[in-house]
């Protein structure tokens, strides 16, 4: 067989497929569909496929994946970055995730932990299915006389359903103690009821990261709306405008990143 030939394969590209895409990329937010996101891999897990959502080469000031463990992957050891604090969330299946040292607890879907910068962890997957899991890296802000937070490993059924604005149809579960000024960053889970939208285009200097996780609307970035389906990612930068329209028959529930509690450097 000749070294040029190519391997045989029975997929081909759809009709209509060159071009079309409803991903985007702006100077101030990206709208990432799955299908165009790329296998990356990292050498701190194995059998591990990594879907980089989010990082500084796009502008954002942390770093998002979309993990995804095959049966027996995983960290081979117990990882740590110094400076850096870590954030997971399970989408699918069943991983084992090891606290500072703890022993090895489940994290299924919609179970979360957080990890405060230079803390130890695994994740593997001892089970027979694949595993996915929502993963995010940030430096930690340091702040005059705060300590640095305590690990948290816990599930979004354990987190009240809260609604400050008062407005009939928005939920909110913030999953990191909201108000506690340790922690430079929140991770909330957003639910609405089809038609209930935001009540302003938003306008504001805190950067998101979005991860849609049930349900579809329409999502306004800048000056254009983005139909927004499960699996879906939007990076938004400072000042972005923006506004949430949810369409459909279920409720609409997003993950949502957001920078706090820290003033602006200068």
């Amino acid at each position: 067989m000749s070294q040029r030939m190519f391997p045989a394969a029975t997929g081909r590209v759809p009709p209509g497929a060159i071009g079309h895409n409803r991903g985007i990329v702006r100077p101030n937010y990206a709208f990432m569909p799955p299908e165009g996101v790329l296998v990356s891999r990292l050498p701190q897990y194995q059998a591990t496929v990594a879907r980089i959502l989010a990082a500084p080469v796009l502008g954002a000031s942390f770093a998002q994946y979309v993990l995804e463990i095959a049966p027996g992957g995983g960290t081979a050891a117990p990882f740590a970055e110094e400076g850096i604090q870590h954030f997971f969330y399970g989408l699918a299946g069943e991983a084992s995730f090891g606290l500072a040292g703890d022993a090895p607890k489940p994290l299924a879907a919609g179970g979360f932990a957080y990890l405060p910068p230079g803390t130890p962890f695994s994740l593997r997957n001892e089970t027979a299915e694949t595993v996915r899991v929502l993963a995010l890296r940030k430096r930690y802000e340091t702040a005059p006389v705060l300590a640095v937070p305590e690990p948290i490993l816990s599930h979004q059924d354990a987190v009240p359903m809260t609604n400050h604005t008062g407005m009939e149809g928005r939920g909110f579960q913030f999953l990191l103690p909201y108000g506690d000024m340790r922690f430079d960053f929140e991770m909330n889970l957003m639910w609405f009821k089809p038609g209930v939208c935001f009540p302003a285009v938003e306008t504001h200097v805190m950067e998101h990261g979005l991860y849609m996780l049930e349900g579809q609307g329409l999502y306004l970035l800048g000056e254009d709306w983005h139909e927004i389906w499960a699996r879906d990612f939007i990076w938004m930068g400072g000042y972005c405008p923006q506004q949430f329209y949810p369409t459909g028959q279920e409720d609409a529930c997003y993950l949502l990143y957001k920078n706090v509690n820290r003033d602006i450097a200068l």
